[in-house]
């Protein structure tokens, strides 16, 4: 049976599940630690493959968070000059998908999701702390305030630190990258010509990555070697960062003064080792829960959005969550397995050694347009013949 389906966690993953349930009339409750969704974190970028997603759900909503964000029309790879390694410019992606990638605050595109989702459904301020198998094959949510729900089925939407993985599969392992990142939040305007390309400066064993998210506010990223655990004194965090990149182009240095030195957080850049399954019984894994990889593609948010989709659309056409979620396992894997091995892979060409850096641009340079084509086209399609009901509302 499909009721009482409990969903832990209210992140993009977790919210986008819940309003393609609403949609699709399947019953489920969602469990969020937090006791209200403020506006944190930093930007997220939203490819088509998301969009796709969004606008079945509801066009007004996909408008809403288009509306709020702020559309590409090109996606660079640059030196640390800013001159271009790499330059897509993006009609055919817009003339194939009716939009391209845009890039959004992370904390407002929850905020709106959360507005979508029907309310009665939703319960804040439930940490979630372990779950019990009963012996009818049910289960136990045990919380931090000490409540107990009763649940057929859970859907672990509850981010790379998966406490439902941990208990799920005690063996898994996070893969931390070598690498360490900054993000914050720039009171800045881009140049006319900058502000709607997403782009990233690669070079000096640095990355720098841009994106305008709204008028006059710039999303970026600094990315650099280290070792795990360490931490910043705010006081001299905009010091060290400016004299890390004091070789980079000029904008760089901009935007780390303009942003306020509270607001720029760090975080080890760890992925998920692979998983051989995503699920048991009645208990699920989606998103960075499931298959966690590094930014290096913007493609985490994208593929959580993906999993709500499927998994949805799954549940809807079988009646069945655990054959549901051995389908969405079967039917994902080799889409998300390549794309984790894909950003390893641009995680270590983007930091490196001159040597690599001067092979790794020539060949930037000289790959044929047709094929950087063909991989954008294969990475943002969705097959929409599994849905039900599409784009009605």
């Amino acid at each position: 049976m499909t009721e009482n389906i409990s969903i832990i966690g209210g992140g993009i993953g977790g919210l986008v599940t819940a309003l393609s349930f609403d949609k699709l009339k399947i019953p489920y409750t969602l469990y969020e630690r937090a006791a209200s969704l403020e506006e944190v974190g930093a930007g997220i970028w939203l490819s088509p493959n998301a969009l796709q997603v969004l606008e079945w759900i509801s066009p007004s909503l996909l408008q809403e968070i288009q509306n709020t964000g702020n559309t590409f029309n090109r996606i660079m790879v640059a030196n640390h000059k800013l001159k271009p390694i790499s330059d897509s410019k993006q009609d055919f992606v817009q003339e194939k998908f009716g939009y391209t990638t845009m890039a959004i605050h992370r904390g407002k595109l929850q905020q709106i999701l959360y507005k979508y989702v029907q309310e009665e459904n939703i319960r804040l301020g439930k940490e979630f702390k372990k779950y019990l198998e009963n012996r009818e094959k049910s289960y136990e949510l045990h919380f931090g305030d000490g409540s107990v729900v009763n649940t057929n089925s859970i859907i672990g939407a509850d981010g790379i630190n998966s406490k439902i993985r941990k208990q799920l599969f005690p063996n898994s392992k996070l893969r931390y990258s070598g690498q360490t990142c900054w993000r914050g939040i720039s009171n800045y305007n881009l140049d006319a010509q900058l502000e709607s390309v997403g782009f990233t400066l690669w070079g000096k064993k640095l990355q720098f990555g841009v994106s305008k998210i709204s008028e006059g506010k710039v999303y970026w990223f600094a990315v650099k070697l280290s070792a795990p655990n360490l931490t910043d004194d705010k006081k001299t965090i905009k010091n060290l960062l400016t004299r890390m990149f004091s070789e980079y182009d000029p904008l760089v240095t901009d935007l780390i003064k303009n942003t306020p030195s509270e607001t720029i957080f760090r975080g080890d850049l760890s992925d998920l080792e692979l998983l051989n399954k995503w699920n048991s019984g009645n208990i699920c894994l989606i998103g960075d829960a499931a298959h966690s990889m590094t930014p290096d593609l913007g493609q985490g948010g994208a593929q959580a959005i993906e999993d709500a989709f499927y998994l949805s659309n799954f549940i809807k056409e079988t009646n069945n969550t655990e054959i549901a979620f051995d389908k969405l396992y079967t039917y994902r894997k080799t889409k998300v397995e390549k794309l984790v091995k894909q950003s390893r892979l641009t995680s270590k060409i983007a930091i490196t050694n001159r040597f690599i850096e001067v092979i790794r641009n020539l060949i930037l340079k000289s790959t044929p347009e047709s094929y950087m084509k063909k991989q954008m086209y294969e990475l943002y399609k969705l097959d929409k013949t599994i849905a039900t009901s599409l784009y009605e509302n």
